[in-house]
Parts: structure tokens; sequence; C-alpha cells
């Protein structure tokens, strides 16, 4: 996904000439997929899926593994853009995300009790699972690709959660109570099926009950950010997603991904000009695996 360089290429926030973040260019996409909730039913048994403990600096999520060939018919490859967005392989910057989180929890800096939880870009899902563990009232799993979560994210649920069930419901619940839900599509369009979402097609007053106030109390991702041209929608969704007075984002990602022009700083730069919401660093990873990573907590000023 990345090509390594030996020297550090400056990042420079706005262009000279107005283009800014979109100074790069990409070639056209093919028409994203179909933006569906995937239900537990929906699962994948048929796909090869091994489990694998992964430490975390004093615990132990399970995470799986399955082939990229059998489930996309693609082999080595990390990124095809518009068909597969790298969900199955578990980047660092989920790892980073998960100890992070832990971190603030135990500083008493993040509570996710009774929280409502968005990740995007979930693939493995570790993020998503830390919050359920933690007492989340809801979570919300959403990927590019629904065979993402049927052969991946839900497995990863099932291996992590206690007496995760799989029947033929809309919502799942885990041990806690926590409400567990999947749904895949393009960031472009995702918001009219998320429950908490703004969308201003449908009256949320009426669907969820809970008034137009009741989004997401805290929103994930981990590596979403290396695409230069889909940055402006994800930043569009998590405005749509996130509850306006007390909501958080923590985002996890490489500082640059050199050779496909994204990164931490570009996507700041964005929530910089808009000048709605304020970011932290929580985090700095410089273990030499890879370009250096950072972990950002965002939240509207």
């Amino acid at each position: 996904m990345e090509s390594e360089k030996p020297s550090f290429e400056p990042f420079q926030l706005f262009s000279s000439s107005g283009s800014g973040f979109l100074e790069q260019s990409e070639p056209p996409l093919p028409p994203p997929p179909r933006c569906v909730e995937v239900l537990p039913s929906e699962i994948l048994p048929s796909v090869k899926y091994t489990v694998e403990p992964v430490e975390l600096g004093g615990f132990t999520l399970l995470k799986g593994r399955v082939s990229t060939q059998e489930v996309f018919t693609l082999s080595n490859s990390d990124l095809v853009p518009g068909k597969y967005e790298g969900g199955l392989k578990l980047w660092e910057g989920s790892l980073d995300l998960v100890k992070a989180l832990s971190s603030e929890v135990q500083n008493g800096h993040l509570s996710f009790t009774f929280k409502r939880v968005l990740e995007l870009g979930c693939g493995h899902g570790l993020p998503g699972i830390f919050a359920c563990l933690e007492g989340a009232a809801a979570i919300h799993f959403q990927d590019f690709k629904a065979e993402v979560l049927q052969c991946l994210t839900m497995h990863n649920v099932n291996s992590n959660v206690p007496r995760f069930q799989r029947p033929a419901l809309q919502v799942t619940k885990c041990e806690a109570g926590t409400e567990i839900r999947f749904f895949a599509g393009d960031w472009r369009e995702i918001h009219k099926l998320l429950p908490y979402a703004q969308n201003i097609e449908k009256d949320l007053s009426v669907s969820t009950g809970k008034g137009l106030d009741a989004q997401y109390d805290i929103i994930l991702m981990a590596e979403t950010v290396y695409s230069i041209s889909a940055l402006p929608h994800l930043y569009e969704l998590i405005k749509k997603c996130i509850t306006p007075s007390h909501g958080v984002v923590y985002m996890a990602a490489k500082k640059h991904y050199f050779g496909v022009g994204g990164g931490t700083r570009r996507f700041l730069s964005i929530v910089e000009k808009d000048g709605v919401m304020a970011s932290s660093m929580v985090a700095e990873v410089a273990d030499g695996s890879s370009n250096v990573r950072e972990v950002w907590k965002l939240s509207f000023t």
C-alpha cells in the first residue's frame, strides 16, 4: 500500500494554486457498491477463518486471518481502489488506536459506558470490539465492502465478545446488552443508512424516537485517510454522524502515506480549513516498523 522512502517529504498545508489537498490527481474509480446493512445471519462461514491472539500491552484480543484470494480473487494486494480497500489486512493503526483508547480509559479521559459508537472503515473491527467490551450501548461497524464484514469483522466479533449470537435478526446483542450492527457502503452515501447520522431525507425523531441530537457519541477510525480524494467525503460524514455537543473522534493513521498522498496531516488540513472542529494529538508511534504513526482526537469547537 505504501512505497517507503528514506528521506522525509515536506508537507504543504495548502498549495499556492488554491487546489489544496486535492492537488494530487487520482484515476477515476468505478461506481461504489450499494449501501446496505449486513445482517448477522449473512456471515459467511464457508471462508476459511483462522484465529490468532494479538497482545495489546496488558490485554489480548483475537483477530482472524482470511485469504484475499478466496474472498476477492486478488493475490498479494493491499489495495485496489474502488474494489478492495485493504479491509482484510490488520494495519498497525488499528492496534495503535486500541492501545490509545485503553490508555484514555485508564487515565479517565474517555468512557465507553452507555455510549453510541461508530467505527468507520472497520476491517478487523478491533477498536469497535474494544468499545463493546468497555460497555458501549451501541457499536456500529462500517466498511466499504460487505464481504469484509461477512468474512472477517463478524467472525472477529464472534471470537471476542462473550456469548455473541448470530440469529437471523437485524440487531444482535452481546452479553452486556450492546447493540451490534454492520453497514457496508461508500462514505458519500452511508449516512442515509446509519441509524444515528443526520439525514435530511429521513426524520430521525420519528425513525429513532430520539430527536436530531441523538447522533454518535464516539467515532473510531484507523488507517482511513490514505486516499486524498476520499478525505473530504470522510470529513463530511463525520460531521453528519458525531454529536455536536460532546462527541469525539479518535483517528489513528500514518503521518504520511508515501505513494498515495494521504495521511493524518492531509486530513487535519481539511479540518483546520473548515474551522468547526479542534484536534489534539493523543499518541505518536515511531517504532521503525513503518512511517511515523499518530493517534488524534477531534471534537467540535
